[in-house]
């Protein structure tokens, strides 16, 4: 979407921001469009699959980003029979998709009766390499993860922070996976300040 927006011109300079799956894609709009995008924020985002570090380490659940590691095949064998694990989630987590989060809970729910394929494909592009060097994006990244994240772990923040060339780390650490986006007003301002 933004760079269709950005093809069309609808938006000269913008910035970006993703939240678990959407990290990736607000770096790689950052990586191809870096004279456009002024800021990146990054909320429990994974980081690109590494052996420097235990990439699964800390998550409660890791059966699908590890069937995905094989291949689609693999990931798609995987759905057939994976089911959610309540424990990936904190209280903290799962207050927030009773409250101010409802909406987002439902969308997933609605997300997965439509069938699994953008599950699988997403786990799948994560998991494998992304297509842009972190190191090669100079626009500020704010990289905001929660302490008790374990769908994804604060090892990725970590990971992230030492690859790119202008990060700022924001670790809330009774945030869960779900909680850190209570973080999002004052993300948006962060992206506001620091715009390049």
């Amino acid at each position: 979407m933004a760079s269709r927006l950005a093809a069309d011109r609808v938006l000269e300079r913008f910035a970006v921001m993703g939240a678990s799956g959407g990290g990736p894609h607000a770096l790689a709009c950052a990586a191809g469009l870096p004279e456009r995008v002024t800021a990146v924020a990054c909320l429990a985002s994974p980081a690109p699959y590494t052996e420097a570090f235990d990439w699964f380490g800390g998550m409660v659940d890791p059966s699908g980003l590890r069937a995905a590691r094989e291949g689609r095949e693999t990931r798609a064998e995987h759905a057939e029979t994976a089911e959610f694990v309540p424990s990936s989630f904190t209280d903290a987590d799962w207050a927030a998709l009773e409250g101010d989060w409802s909406s987002l809970g439902q969308d997933a729910v609605r997300a997965g009766e439509a069938g699994p394929d953008g599950e699988i494909d997403d786990d799948v592009a994560f998991a494998s390499a992304w297509g842009f060097e972190l190191e090669s994006i100079e626009t500020p990244v704010l990289l905001a993860q929660g302490g008790e994240d374990r769908v994804i772990p604060p090892s990725h923040a970590y990971a992230l922070l030492r690859a790119l060339p202008r990060p700022e780390l924001w670790l809330r650490p009774l945030d869960g996976h779900i909680s850190i986006l209570h973080a999002c007003p004052l993300t948006l301002d962060w992206l506001r300040l620091n715009a390049r």
